[in-house]
């Protein structure tokens, strides 16, 4: 299991790695080395964020990441074969609220990495397929290096991630025993219960 001191923050960075909107039709690996920079410039130059400011990171994120990640394929990879048993409506408010802890937990953790630099991996082949994985390396204060590979999906002329891995360790698969564990208690309902409270609680946390 990865600590959460640790994942959380790198989870940021891989969404400042996608972002930006002029990237239609561009290489995966290419995409990560060329926008990576101006998300990461805002995150050092802003004051606001600076001093804290979560409600503007999430403004960020917002505006220039969200386009970039395959927020469906990830909740249904996450939720594993429960997505099977569960209807379209839980379906969307499960997708909804995933999107909204990520979001809120990238955000949080996206000021972190004023000081942060990333090495990038060219491709091992051009793509020849729907998916590809693209690996960067994160330096890190403790200076052992981080391995960060990003499962991209090809929609249309773009490319968007749909998991995320450090050193090894899959985002989705680490929320999917969360995930099976409340579904096994709870159901479907349940698991869209938990994470609203989730969700609840950070809101409230942030106007605290």
């Amino acid at each position: 299991m990865i600590r959460n001191a640790l994942i959380r923050p790198l989870m940021a960075l891989s969404l400042c790695l996608m972002a930006a909107s002029a990237c239609a039709g561009m290489a995966p690996d290419e995409l990560v080395k060329n926008t990576s920079e101006e998300v990461l410039g805002i995150v050092r130059s802003d004051p606001d964020i600076a001093a804290g400011n979560t409600s503007k990171v999430i403004d960020i994120v917002e505006a220039k990441v969200l386009s970039h990640f395959d927020f469906a394929r990830m909740t249904r990879l996450a939720v594993g074969k429960n997505w099977r048993n569960a209807s379209d409506p839980q379906r969307e408010a499960l997708t909804n609220s995933f999107r909204t802890l990520l979001v809120r937990t990238y955000a949080v953790a996206l000021a972190q990495f004023r000081d942060r630099t990333v090495e990038y991996r060219p491709l091992d082949q051009a793509p020849s397929g729907p998916d590809v994985m693209v690996h960067t390396t994160v330096a890190t204060p403790q200076g052992k290096p981080i391995n960060m590979d990003y499962r991209m999906g090809a929609v249309g002329e773009d490319w968007k991630v749909y998991d995320v891995l450090v050193d090894g360790v899959s985002l989705v698969i680490n929320y999917r025993s969360l995930f099976d564990s409340t579904v096994a208690e709870k159901g479907i309902d349940g698991l869209v219960a938990m994470l609203e409270e989730k969700n609840a609680a950070a809101r409230a946390g942030a106007t605290q």
